[in-house]
């Protein structure tokens, strides 16, 4: 892609403009490293494609491969230059918050994303103990309702079945009401009062959900009021 301009913009558009790029870079700096992590993190995208836009932003300087010392395979590590794009980000998914939340529809809620990020968010330094399991049933789903995220010393894994230990904290919820929760559009609180979500556990771990269940970045940003179609 070659815009044939001077302008920053559209020097920047070259490299980052293609589909997948943004999303590819924020896995990156996110600390997705090896290729099924980021596909993780990407959903629909194809392996061929991603290993093609993997290829290209290393020869524009953004990432650098490693092989893995013993095993087979790679990692992909962000540049200074894939780095510093970060508070670029930032800024792209404070926008799309203000002026793009009307359009994040039911189907656009992933559980396989939301559980990613939910995993990522946890701080196993606010948990009591060196082991938790915490789970989550999302009862509007079909197929895949439980996931359970097992926390030991600084590793978080997330289960598809359960792992036959202990449940230290359990939410059940519609996935919109768990991703609102998260997202910052509403309070853990709030959800459990209006009976959206019920959460049963360790009382010392409920009453600072968000503490060891840390929110989106985005929590804290402005939004704008929905309009009135949406």
């Amino acid at each position: 892609m070659n815009y044939g301009q001077f302008c920053p913009i559209a020097k920047a558009n070259e490299i980052l403009g293609e589909k997948w790029t943004f999303l590819i870079v924020r896995e990156l700096v996110m600390g997705g490293r090896r290729f099924n992590e980021l596909q993780r993190g990407l959903g629909d995208i194809s392996p061929a494609l991603l290993t093609k836009r993997l290829k290209t932003l290393e020869e524009d300087g953004l990432v650098a491969r490693r092989r893995i010392p013993g095993q087979r395979g790679h990692e992909y590590w962000p540049t200074q230059a894939c780095t510093e794009l970060t508070p670029v980000l930032v800024e792209l998914g404070k926008w799309g918050l203000q002026w793009a939340r009307h359009n994040v529809l039911d189907s656009d809620l992933d559980p396989e994303l939301l559980m990613l990020y939910l995993e990522r968010s946890i701080d196993p330094g606010k948990l009591v103990g060196d082991r938790s399991v915490i789970r989550f049933q999302f009862k509007d789903l079909d197929k895949q309702k439980e996931y359970w995220l097992l926390v030991q010393a600084q590793n978080v894994d997330l289960c598809i079945t359960d792992p036959g230990r202990d449940v230290d904290v359990y939410f059940c919820s519609t996935l919109r009401v768990m991703h609102d929760c998260w997202m910052g559009d509403r309070t853990f609180r709030d959800a459990i009062r209006t009976g959206d979500l019920l959460a049963e556990g360790e009382p010392a771990l409920l009453r600072n959900v968000t503490e060891w269940l840390r929110p989106s970045i985005f929590a804290e940003a402005p939004r704008a009021p929905m309009p009135s179609a949406a």
